[in-house]
């Protein structure tokens, strides 16, 4: 059997008093496309830093290719490629002159980093921009370039930090396909995001909230895992007014506008859609749809966020 290209167990990191990463751990295959999903200031960071081997945990392990965070961090920088949520281009240098420079830091041959540059240029689409500097490119080109940076030493395992965070859609859809094309050539990624279309896109997902793992699966089985509640999506005459309404409730738990519609999360029962309509209507609001529908990734991470601050 394959060893795990990533093993977390336990990792925890303090700063002083408080607690950035509290005990988290799993396992991340080799060749897998591993996300981690939770708003800014949950962990997420914090533990891709220890896992590239920038910070030193203050409990726990983390093991990457088989060589220990802690004790060898040496090893696992020279075996990982790593993108940071911030750009880390020199702007005053060209897209080519960036990739030679992080080429030479990498120890990269200087033969074999002229193949490697025109491989990464191929993969991502950047020929065409590699005479312009670094800080004229736009946001979703300069995430492209570092994405080159990150891989030129040809690295088993690659973190992506929120690299698509600021980009255009369409650079994103072509960031995810780079990704998929690692993944299919044997390299595993480790994704942190807060965008759920992204989430959705990875084999597995950790959802990490306030330092600690509150949820790891496939995200289908995420959405199709049985709950204390199910999600009744409403179509009505006045959303704001059903969504004053429905925080009202005694049977909705939680409700939120999603696009024109609002989703409300509702105890378990058939009648659950009869119950929300009888709210609107004694608030005046005209309902003209109420179904019971499977639920979107927010809607799970809504639920699994409010489930542990009530655990608290």
């Amino acid at each position: 059997m394959t060893a795990p290209a990533i093993e977390v167990s336990g990792l925890t990191k303090r700063f002083g008093d408080f607690t950035a990463v509290e005990s988290v751990s799993f396992e991340v295959a080799a060749g897998e496309v591993f996300g981690l999903l939770g708003p800014n200031g949950a962990g997420k960071s914090t533990i891709i830093r220890m896992l590239c081997g920038i910070l030193l945990p203050s409990g726990g392990e983390g093991r990457v290719g088989g060589h220990s965070v802690s004790r060898e961090p040496e090893a696992v920088r020279a075996r990982i490629g790593y993108m940071s949520q911030r750009f880390s281009l020199y702007l005053d240098l060209t897209a080519e002159e960036n990739l030679e420079f992080y080429g030479g830091i990498y120890g990269v041959a200087p033969e074999r980093l002229r193949a490697r540059m025109e491989w990464a240029v191929e993969m991502t689409g950047l020929r065409g921009q590699l005479m312009r500097l670094a800080g004229e490119l736009p946001a979703g080109w300069r995430q492209r370039l570092a994405l080159c940076c990150a891989l030129l030493h040809e690295p088993e395992v690659v973190f992506l930090d929120e690299p698509t965070a600021g980009v255009d859609p369409i650079s994103r859809r072509r960031f995810w396909d780079v990704i998929y094309d690692l993944a299919t050539a044997g390299v595993t990624s480790l994704v942190t995001t807060h965008y759920m279309d992204e989430a959705e896109r990875c084999d597995r997902l950790a959802l990490i909230y306030d330092g600690r793992l509150i949820a790891l699966d496939r995200p289908q089985e995420m959405k199709a895992a049985p709950r204390a509640e199910v999600v009744v999506e409403v179509e009505c005459d006045d959303p704001g007014r059903a969504l004053a309404a429905l925080g009202e409730a005694p049977d909705v738990r939680h409700a939120r506008l999603h696009g024109a519609r609002l989703h409300a999360h509702v105890a378990r029962s058939e009648q659950a859609p009869a119950r929300v309509r009888e709210a609107l209507a004694g608030a005046g609001v005209r309902c003209s749809r109420a179904s019971i529908v499977e639920p979107t990734m927010e809607d799970v991470f809504v639920s699994l966020v409010r489930e542990a601050e009530e655990q608290r």
